[in-house]
C-alpha cells in the first residue's frame, strides 16, 4: 500500500498518537530490556524487535487502529485546509540498534489560571489550542494540538536519543551506546517550549518555556522518575510567574544495570552550577571594567547603542554573543541569499508589555527554538537568526545594533569580505545594502552622497566570538569606517572572555551551556502544489459573490490565469536573489498575445505570509488597485487570479497572489 509523499507526515503524526495510546512504548521497552537481560548487545536488533512486535500482536494491533484501507487512501489524498495542517518536527525518532534513550511522557497539565474561563466553553466555541515543543541537542519534537483550557489535556511520549556527540550523526559515537559516565557528561538539558494557536486567525503566542535537566535519572534505581515541572512564563511582567505545571515522567530506555550514586550526581550538578556561576560573576567583573574604560574615551559614549547584555523570554540576563551561533540549513537553503529570504517570511511584531507606550520599547531576546515555534518575533529575533545562518554558510557575518531613519531603534546583520567591502542585510525585508561611507578626505564644496540604505548610527556589532563597540568621534553611519581591527575606530571584548561564559569552543562544562545549543531547521510539510490549488478556487469564489452581491457576473479566463504563473515566478526569484528582469520579458509578450487589440489588461500582484484565504481577499479589496480589478465593469470583462505557494523550512512559506483582469471598455 502506497501513500501520496504529501500525506505521509500527517500518516506519521496518527501513528505517533495511536503508539502513545496503545502504550506500544512500553511493549518495546519489554522487549528491548528482554533482549539485554538474554546477554544481547544493546538489547536487541531493529529486525529481531520487529519480529517480536509482530508475534505479541502489536503491529496489527495499531494497523487495525489507524483502520488502514482502500477508503482511507482516498481520503488521505484530499488536501487538508490550511488551519488543520500539522508539522511533525523531530528528529530521530525510533529505536535505533547500540543506542540510550530518555523516554519523556507528558501526562496532562494543571494551574494554566489564564484559561480558566477557556475550560467551560463548548467544544464549538473553542478556538484555540496548546502545542508543546520539545528540542534536545539535534532533535526536535511537536505534540498534536490539544483545546486550551485550565488542565489541558496534554498526553504525549518524546523519546530523546542520548549521544555523545551533540551532532545527529551516526558515526560519531562509534556505533557504541553511550555509557552512564558518558550521559552524566552530558549537560545539555530539554527546552519545553508551549504556544497557543488561535484557530480563527492563525496568529501563535508564546505561553511558557523552561528548561528541564533530566540526569537526576541516572541514579533512580529503577530508571524513571516523575516530577511535575513548573512552566515559566514569558514576558517581563510574567518571566517570575509560572504559566502553569505539565506532569511528567522521565525514563531510561533500555535502563542502567548499575545507578549512578545520587550523591554523584548531585555533585556533578552542583560543580556545574558552580562553575558557571563563578564564570558569570568574573566575565561581570570583566565587562564593568571594559564599560568604564569605554566611557572613558569620550562621554558620549553613554549615549550610544552598545548592547552588552539582553534578556531572554524568561527575563534572564545573557551576553548577546550567546544569542548566536553558526547554523548550518543541510539541504533545506541553498544558499546565504534564500537563508535571508527564509527569515524576512518569519512573521514581525513588536514586543509589547502592560501599559508601554511607542517612545517606551521593551525588549525581549527570544531563544532560537522559541522564536522557530512561534513563527514571529522582533527584529532582534529575525537579525540573529538570520547572522546564525549566514555564519553557517562560512561568511564574516556580525548583528548591527544602531537607528535607522527617524531615529528608530533597530538591529540588522551585516558581512564583511575578504577584500574589506561591507554589506548590509536587512532581515525583515531580505534586501541587501552596500556600505560606501563618506571619504574623509572628500573635496571641500562636493555634495555628499547619500546613503543607500535606511540606517543612520552604529554603536556595537558581534557575533558568536567577539563583540565591538563603535569609538569614533561620530557613530553616523555617514562618515563611519567599518574596520573591525583597528583599535582606534571599534573597542573590543576579549575573545578569550566571550569564550569562557558562551563556550563556542572546547567541551562544554557548565549547565548554562545547554541554553547554547542551537536546534536544527526542521523540513516543512506544506504540498505547494495542493495548497496553491486550495487557496487559488477560495479566491475565485469569493470573487465570484463578492460580484454576484454587486450585481456582476464573472467569467473566468483560464488560460489567462496560467499566463499569470511566470509573473509569480519572477517576483518570488526577485526577492530571493534580486534578478529583477528574470521572465518579465517573456511575460509582456504572453500578455500581449492573450490580450485583443482594443482591449486593456491589468494586474495586481501580492505577497502573504500566511494562507488565511478570508484575511488575504480582505487585504486586496483594501487596495484601490485591486478593488477596481475585482469589481471592473465593461465589455467582454474576463477575470483571472492567480496562486503560487513557495515553500520554505519551518512550515514557513511565501503565498504570492495575482488578481487581472481583461476587458473592452465602454464610452
Amino acid at each position: 500500500m502506497s501513500f501520496p509523499a504529501e500525506k505521509l507526515s500527517s500518516l506519521r503524526q496518527q501513528i505517533h498518537v495511536r503508539i502513545n495510546k496503545l502504550g506500544v512504548q512500553d511493549k518495546i521497552k519489554e522487549c528491548i530490556e528482554a533482549g539485554t537481560s538474554n546477554g544481547e548487545l544493546g538489547g536487541t536488533d531493529e529486525e529481531h524487535l520487529l519480529s517480536q512486535l509482530r508475534e505479541k500482536g502489536v503491529i496489527d494491533q495499531i494497523m487495525a487502529s489507524l483502520n488502514l484501507s482502500s477508503d482511507t487512501v482516498d481520503k488521505t489524498s484530499r488536501y487538508s485546509p490550511p488551519d488543520e495542517c500539522t508539522c511533525e518536527l523531530q528528529t530521530g525518532v525510533g529505536v535505533k540498534q547500540n543506542k540510550r534513550y530518555v523516554f519523556l511522557r507528558v501526562m496532562g497539565g494543571k494551574a494554566f489560571v489564564e484559561h480558566l474561563q477557556e475550560s467551560d466553553m463548548t467544544p464549538e466555541r473553542i478556538h484555540s489550542t496548546f502545542t508543546l515543543h520539545v528540542h534536545f541537542r539535534q532533535q526536535r519534537f511537536k505534540s498534536r494540538p490539544v483545546p486550551c483550557s485550565c488542565e489541558p489535556d496534554i498526553e504525549e511520549g518524546f523519546l530523546l536519543e542520548l549521544s555523545k556527540h551533540s551532532s545527529s550523526h551516526p558515526d560519531y559515537d562509534n556505533g557504541r551506546m553511550v555509557t552512564p559516565n558518558d550521559a552524566l557528561s552530558i549537560t545539555d538539558s530539554v527546552h519545553l517550549v508551549l504556544t497557543k494557536t488561535n484557530c480563527r486567525s492563525g496568529e501563535v503566542d508564546l505561553v511558557g518555556s523552561s528548561y528541564l535537566e533530566w540526569r537526576h535519572i541516572l541514579s533512580d534505581p529503577v530508571g524513571k522518575l516523575s516530577k511535575s515541572l513548573e512552566l515559566g512564563g514569558v514576558g517581563s511582567e510574567a518571566a517570575k510567574i509560572p504559566a502553569g505545571v505539565l506532569d511528567i515522567s522521565l525514563e531510561l530506555v533500555p535502563k542502567l544495570t548499575q545507578p549512578i550514586s545520587e550523591d554523584v550526581v548531585r555533585g556533578q550538578l552542583s560543580v556545574e552550577r558552580s562553575r558557571c556561576a563563578e564564570r558569570e560573576r568574573l566575565f561581570l567583573v570583566y565587562a564593568k571594567q571594559w564599560w568604564k574604560e569605554y566611557l572613558q574615551i569620550r562621554q558620549q559614549h553613554a549615549q550610544r547603542l552598545v548592547k552588552v547584555f539582553a534578556q531572554d523570554e524568561n527575563s534572564t540576563n545573557r551576553l548577546v554573543c550567546m544569542y548566536v551561533r553558526p547554523l548550518r540549513a543541510g539541504r533545506l537553503l541553498d544558499s546565504p541569499r534564500h537563508a535571508a529570504r527564509f527569515v524576512s517570511l518569519i512573521g514581525y511584531e513588536r514586543v509589547a508589555s502592560i501599559g508601554s507606550s511607542g517612545h517606551c520599547r521593551p525588549e525581549q531576546w527570544s531563544s532560537l527554538h522559541s522564536f522557530l515555534c512561534r513563527k514571529c518575533g522582533d527584529c532582534e529575533d529575525h537579525a540573529l537568526l538570520l547572522c546564525s545562518l549566514l555564519l553557517g554558510f562560512g561568511l564574516n557575518a556580525y548583528v548591527c545594533v544602531g537607528c535607522k531613519t527617524g531615529c528608530v531603534a533597530h538591529t540588522w546583520v551585516m558581512t564583511i569580505a575578504p577584500d574589506g567591502s561591507v554589506t548590509f542585510w536587512e532581515s525583515l525585508t531580505a534586501e541587501r545594502f552596500p556600505h560606501k561611507p563618506v571619504d574623509p578626505d572628500h573635496p571641500a564644496g562636493v555634495p555628499v552622497p547619500q546613503l543607500e540604505h535606511p540606517y543612520r548610527t552604529i554603536g556595537c556589532v558581534f557575533n558568536h566570538q567577539s563583540f565591538y563597540a563603535n569609538c569614533q568621534a561620530s557613530d553616523s553611519l555617514l562618515v563611519c569606517q567599518i574596520d573591525l581591527t583597528n583599535q582606534s575606530l571599534w573597542k573590543a571584548m576579549s575573545e578569550e572572555a566571550i569564550k569562557s561564559i558562551s563556550h563556542t569552543h572546547g567541551p562544554p562544562t557548565a549547565a548554562a551551556v545547554t541554553w547554547c545549543s542551537i536546534p536544527p531547521l526542521c523540513a516543512g510539510t506544506i504540498d505547494p502544489v495542493l495548497c496553491s490549488n486550495e487557496v487559488e478556487i477560495e479566491l475565485r469564489s469569493m470573487t465570484s459573490q463578492y460580484r454576484m452581491d454587486s450585481g456582476l457576473s464573472t467569467h473566468w479566463d483560464d488560460e489567462l490565469c496560467y499566463l499569470l504563473t511566470s509573473a509569480l515566478a519572477a517576483y518570488e526569484l526577485d526577492r530571493c536573489v534580486g534578478m529583477t528582469s528574470a521572465g518579465n520579458e517573456e511575460f509582456q509578450q504572453a500578455i500581449r498575445w492573450a490580450v485583443p487589440h482594443g482591449h486593456t489588461f491589468k494586474g495586481f500582484p501580492i505577497q502573504f505570509i500566511h494562507r488565511n484565504v478570508h484575511k488575504m481577499f480582505a487585504t486586496c479589496l483594501k487596495s484601490p488597485v485591486c478593488a477596481d480589478i475585482i469589481g471592473c465593469r465593461g465589455d467582454h470583462v474576463r477575470h483571472a487570479v492567480r496562486v503560487k505557494v513557495y515553500p520554505y523550512p519551518e512550515d514557513v512559506c511565501a503565498v504570492w497572489v495575482m488578481f487581472a483582469v481583461k476587458y473592452r471598455s465602454v464610452v
